[in-house]
C-alpha cells in the first residue's frame, strides 16, 4: 500500500511541471510532490495564485 502511494506522488510530480510556471512558480517546486503533503500544499497556493489572476 505504500508503495501504491509513493506512485500516486510521483506520477502527480508531472502535471506540476507544467502548471506551476503558468501560476508564476518555479517548476523545481514539482519536486515538492515527492512528499505526500506537498501536492495539497502546491493545490492550495496555485488556488491563492488563481484568485489573484482572477482579480486582475
Amino acid at each position: 500500500m505504500g508503495g501504491l502511494l509513493w506512485l500516486i506522488c510521483a506520477l502527480t510530480a508531472i502535471p506540476m511541471l507544467k502548471l506551476l510556471p503558468f501560476f508564476g512558480i518555479n517548476k523545481y517546486w514539482a519536486a515538492a510532490c515527492l512528499v505526500p503533503i506537498g501536492v495539497p500544499l502546491l493545490a492550495w497556493y496555485m488556488a491563492i495564485k488563481l484568485q489573484e489572476l482572477e482579480k486582475r
